[in-house]
């Protein structure tokens, strides 16, 4: 279907990446729509003395008003009008329209075209370099990860260190004094690994314990030297892409980064040397004590945010391209899980949220096969 609407000027924010349509609706339009609104209120209506439906149109203008009705009939052409031009346009946009009417009741009280305006974010625009040559020069420098004598000494004298802390809390010291005394210990002096200990823990032997260590500190070596290897990847197709998107996708980015610390500070805190411990804290108190708003620190973030948003983009970009779909036996046991830990969650917005992370996993390791 064509539009009916007159003087159309459509103009795009480039930096906000939002369109601004501004556009009027003829009289003779207007009319039309303004029966259609009388007979869907004539539906509704009930008046005394007439059953519900049957009430006379006249008596329906006289209740609500004719400004009331224009409104109505003004916001009926507007939500019909709109898409057929954008449509017309090829505009696709990703949120309903804003949209403001110029002077409406001087308009509709003079029986004039009434004008107006509408914007709306854009659908983004993602233009990819070739992701596979830039994730293969990424790929081709992978180094072979190893352990060192050293670092494998370095990680049983901290589990020393740490068996000596638990034995003195276990002697009734409090966590942080026995945190520090088991800090200023001597290497001699901390308690030995033996038999016993490692058998405690479920291992064979003090071998397979050292074993395992190694083993262990080799897997970390190789995670963080995959996350290293996916960032740079990432990096490389950030700079190499062009991406345009609406700034409401920025700030969902800055959302989630500003909920993710209260998160964090609003942890409790747990004894020293416990893993994931929070700071026992609210946001406006740390704030308070780094002495900046809100609106600072989120100005800050505009840079990472705006990275974040362009990563998103990009994987998504190569998902679809590529048809890559997060693995469903996978996606079930994550959701199943989920659902036991964040029971107040909204199911259909923690499946997405699962789906997404899934699939953005799934795609990073698609761009780790290229060599």
């Amino acid at each position: 279907m064509v539009h009916k609407l007159a003087n159309v000027k459509v103009s795009r924010d480039e930096s906000a990446w939002e369109v601004e349509v501004r556009a009027e609706i003829p009289a003779p339009t207007l009319a039309r729509f303004r029966e259609e609104t009388l007979k869907e209120m004539q539906k509704t209506t009930q008046l005394d003395g007439f059953r519900k439906g049957n009430a006379p149109i006249g008596r329906i203008v006289q209740i609500y008003g004719e400004q009331a009705i224009l409104h109505r009939a003004a916001e009926a052409a507007i939500q019909h009008e709109l898409p057929e031009l954008l449509a017309t346009e090829k505009l696709l946009i990703v949120e309903a329209p804003k949209v403001t009417i110029d002077d409406p009741i001087r308009q509709l009280a003079d029986g004039r075209p009434l004008s107006f305006t509408a914007r709306a974010p854009l659908a983004p625009q993602v233009e990819l370099p070739d992701y596979k040559k830039i994730a293969a020069n990424i790929n081709a420098k992978k180094e072979e990860i190893s352990v060192t004598d050293e670092e494998h000494k370095e990680a049983l004298t901290h589990l020393r260190r740490e068996r000596a802390r638990i034995g003195k809390m276990e002697a009734g010291l409090e966590p942080q004094k026995a945190h520090e005394e088991s800090r200023a210990m001597k290497e001699g002096e901390l308690p030995a690994l033996d038999e016993a200990f490692v058998q405690s823990l479920g291992m064979e032997s003090t071998e397979k314990f050292s074993e395992a260590v190694r083993s262990n500190i080799k897997t970390e070596k190789e995670m963080r030297a995959r996350e290293k290897q996916r960032a740079a990847i990432l990096d490389d197709l950030v700079n190499e892409s062009r991406i345009k998107y609406p700034a409401m996708l920025r700030e969902y980015e800055l959302d989630d980064m500003e909920a993710r610390i209260k998160h964090d500070l609003e942890r409790p805190i747990r004894n020293s040397g416990s893993n994931g411990a929070g700071m026992g804290t609210t946001f406006e108190a740390y704030l308070k004590h780094i002495g900046k708003t809100r609106e600072q620190l989120r100005t800050e973030w505009n840079d990472a945010a705006n990275k974040r948003a362009k990563v998103r983009l990009i994987l998504s970009e190569i998902a679809r391209r590529e048809n890559i779909e997060a693995d469903k036996e996978r996606l079930l046991k994550e959701f199943a899980h989920a659902k036991e830990h964040v029971s107040n969650a909204d199911p259909a917005a923690l499946h997405a949220h699962i789906v997404h992370a899934l699939r953005n996993e799934a795609t990073l390791e698609f761009l780790e096969l290229f060599i």
